[in-house]
């Protein structure tokens, strides 16, 4: 019986250590776990993360600076930190690569990133319409370019404005029309916070440029587009992400189509990017299980090139052409008028922690 008695007391006290040592792991894990005010998303380097000729992460890496390297096995770079808290990622080129990269990050038991602002800043095709090389647009919708039908151009019917049609449509739609009727999917179209995106432009406004004559040249060729021809700024507008390297009149003109049909006849074309649709998709399936909050998601697209010729050249050669200035004027923007919203966020996340920032908060009484 005493034996008995002993094993049992034995037993108790084993189980009595194991479940102390167990909440002591499982607290010192909680306290592990790293606080993010801020995610800072590009999707393009060129080499090594600093020291070289720059892609959308390195002036972020170096200036901000996200001067911690911290590794992450699932995705295509190493994560950079700040001692302030703001962490980037650099996802890889394309749809597919900013799909998982984001999954991956956004399930990192490393992370808090509950309470986390997200910032894309990278560069894009930009409408001459509307704006210029340099500038950049803070937008109100991700648009998906990549889910539709395509008929090739040598077969478009001659009263088609281009071969694109939506998917469970016949024919290309107009803005207006109602695309929901027919066979689609849930990742045509993500809306963004668009107050969030109006403070974006009112913090960024006041962004200082370098200038690039070499790009203001090239620019001049675009007579009669007013956007091309004006200064570089800072603006709404909103942006169509495909894999695919379109280009074009036509293209540009379907672009500015498919945004108001996905989005609302109101909206603008201004940007076109190869990722944006990746991330949104996986930041909204993150919220599902309260890991990101998709009210402090700001897209932030700056114009290297255009999306279709000066008047005078072939699309062909307009695609394949050199950017100007080695597309620097849209990576210094892409990395000024973000991080003028990311040190914004920083500074006052008192505040921003819990409530969003607006220009009506910004205003005061």
């Amino acid at each position: 019986m005493m034996v008995t008695l002993n094993k049992t007391w034995i037993s108790l006290l084993v189980m009595s250590l194991s479940c102390g040592l167990l909440t002591s792991v499982k607290a010192d894990d909680e306290q592990s776990v790293i606080p993010i005010k801020a995610v800072v998303v590009t999707m393009f380097e060129h080499g090594e993360l600093a020291g070289d000729r720059p892609g959308e992460f390195q002036f972020w890496v170096e200036r901000f600076p996200l001067d911690q390297q911290l590794p992450f096995e699932m995705g295509q770079h190493p994560l950079r930190l700040s001692a302030s808290g703001v962490l980037g990622i650099c996802t890889g080129g394309g749809v597919t690569n900013a799909t998982a990269s984001i999954m991956a990050l956004g399930l990192d038991p490393r992370f808090d990133l509950s309470a986390a602002y997200w910032v894309v800043a990278g560069i894009a095709g930009g409408d001459p319409v509307d704006l210029t090389i340099g500038s950049g647009a803070w937008a109100r919708f991700v648009i998906d370019g990549d889910l539709a039908f395509e008929v090739d151009a040598r077969e478009i019917p001659e009263d088609w404005p281009y071969g694109m049609i939506p998917l469970g449509a016949h024919a290309p739609a107009a803005p207006g029309d109602d695309v929901t009727q027919g066979w689609t999917v849930d990742t045509s179209s993500f809306t963004l916070n668009p107050g969030l995106a109006d403070w974006a432009v009112a913090t960024s406004k006041e962004v200082v440029l370098p200038s690039y004559p070499e790009s203001r040249a090239f620019s001049k060729q675009f007579r009669g587009f007013a956007g091309a021809l004006s200064e570089p700024g800072v603006m709404l507008g909103e942006t169509l992400s495909a894999s695919t390297y379109w280009h074009g009149q036509r293209l540009s003109q379907w672009a500015n189509d498919w945004v108001q049909v996905y989005a609302t006849p109101k909206m603008n074309f201004m940007t076109s990017n190869m990722e944006d649709s990746g991330t949104l998709t996986a930041l909204y399936r993150l919220a599902r299980i309260g890991r990101v909050d998709t009210e402090r998601v700001m897209v932030l697209r700056t114009v290297s090139n255009y999306t279709q010729p000066p008047p005078g050249e072939s699309a062909v050669w307009s695609a394949t052409a050199d950017y100007p200035d080695s597309g620097l004027p849209a990576l210094e923007s892409a990395y000024r008028y973000g991080a003028a919203v990311v040190q914004k966020i920083v500074e006052n996340w008192a505040v921003y922690e819990a409530a969003l920032p607006s220009l009506e908060a910004s205003a005061g009484p």
